[in-house]
């Protein structure tokens, strides 16, 4: 576990993440419309929204009918699809009212080909030496990429970055394909807007392949787990496997200090290689659970809270097919509810002791996560089965409280368990 130099904003500690798809959460796409939906994630206990870049979105190899959020033409405006940056600007002022934090999505490694870089810096960009032109990104021909050795790049791209802090205070970034950038770029980076306001940093960089990444970042994905637990859905790996050659890996890599990043899906996720249904079936809500509940931050997608059970376009129109309904919404308030009041669920505080329980049963994740008197127990069937076990552990004694079915159970003696096949149960420690 690498430590940290930089102060860290002293929100992060137990709040959650909301992936903004502004394209396709309203029929009108825009920051404007997105106003609406703020009262309802706001009483679900959404707290910071990350907005998918807002950016203006490059026309040249454009993808789609509307082209690639992830090919910026501009750093320091907002596309016309969204609407301005006065518009922007009003919204997190407005969000900040309500108490939410703010965070955006940054491209750093590339831009479309027609960024105004290509034509004022054109010494910005690498160099195809066989086309003699801009190098196209690895796997997508919309894309270019930055020269990382051009300090007046690296600088250019800070200045970028301060504006959206300077003119509009957003709370912190989100990376993208951060790996993919040098981390000492983002060590100067953050080294310099710390002068300015303490952000939340969030990497799209897993630490169990680039560890490093977390001396610049506050939290890093985890998109081993996602994978793996595709696979042990899929019968391809073990329960064991999962938590000794996976889990336990991340428990290594953050420590006591550092924020893994959990998700069922998200856009790359969802638009790419199918919903969370079609990845985890049944086994779906289970693994939100464990976001909530595991050492780390919980991440919602857009549309979650339906569920959403379709691929969003990534580059046509495609509005999430909200019915009104929000099917979904009281389950994830209550975990998000859950996950802000109780401490024993905070994320990188030394004082949170998380305990792998022991049972006799193979297909249970069992644990319990204390801060002094504060306990959570969660609880996972993983398996397709119905089930019994026992928790062959003294760390769980007293009475608790189950948080969705609000019965109550003494486990000072009775540690017996019935659970139906993918079910969750939390209790709190009463």
């Amino acid at each position: 576990m690498i430590p940290n130099k930089f102060k860290i904003a002293n929100w992060i500690n137990n709040t959650n993440v909301y992936e903004v798809n502004l394209r396709q959460y309203t029929n009108a796409g825009t920051i404007n419309a997105f106003f609406n939906e703020l009262p309802r994630l706001k009483d679900m206990g959404v707290e910071t929204l990350w907005f998918m870049p807002i950016t203006p979105i490059a026309q040249k190899s454009k993808k789609g009918s509307l082209g690639s959020y992830y090919a910026c033409s501009n750093y320091t405006a907002v596309d016309k699809e969204f609407g301005t940056v006065q518009d922007f600007k009003k919204l997190v002022a407005h969000v900040h009212e309500m108490g939410f934090k703010v965070i955006i999505d940054w491209v750093a490694n590339h831009t479309g080909w027609d960024h105004i870089w290509t034509k004022t810096n054109p010494a910005y960009y690498l160099k195809d030496s066989t086309t003699n032109t801009f190098k196209i990104a690895s796997g997508m021909d919309d894309i270019i990429e930055l020269d990382y050795t051009n300090d007046d790049m690296r600088n250019a791209m800070i200045d970028a970055m301060k504006f959206w802090v300077d003119e509009c205070d957003i709370d912190g970034y989100r990376c993208d394909l951060a790996s993919w950038v040098e981390v000492d770029f983002w060590l100067q980076a953050r080294a310099e807007l710390e002068k300015t306001k303490t952000l939340f940093w969030l990497a799209e960089s897993d630490p169990l392949e680039k560890p490093t990444y977390y001396q610049a970042f506050d939290a890093c994905y985890t998109w081993k787990w996602m994978h793996t637990t595709k696979e042990f859905y899929e019968g391809k790996l073990t329960l064991s496997f999962l938590i000794d050659s996976v889990l336990k890996k991340y428990d290594a890599a953050c420590g006591s200090e550092k924020i893994p990043l959990w998700f069922t899906t998200n856009h790359d996720e969802n638009s790419w290689n199918g919903t969370e249904y079609e990845k985890y079936g049944d086994m779906a809500k289970a693994l939100a659970v464990f976001s909530f509940t595991w050492n780390g931050m919980p991440m919602i997608y857009s549309g979650q809270e339906l569920p959403n059970l379709k691929r969003l376009k990534f580059f046509d129109k495609d509005v999430i097919a909200w019915d009104g309904k929000y099917a979904l919404q009281e389950f994830y308030k209550t975990l998000l509810t859950l996950k802000k009041n109780n401490s024993a669920l905070r994320t990188a505080d030394a004082n949170v002791v998380t305990f792998l329980l022991a049972t006799d049963n193979p297909n249970v994740i069992a644990y319990l996560r204390k801060n002094g008197n504060n306990e959570v127990l969660v609880l996972l069937n993983m398996s397709k089965q119905t089930i019994r076990f026992e928790i062959k552990d003294q760390h769980v004694t007293g009475k608790y409280k189950s948080i969705f079915g609000k019965a109550e159970n003494d486990f000072t003696k009775e540690k017996f368990f019935k659970m139906q096949p993918w079910e969750y149960l939390i209790y709190e420690k009463q």
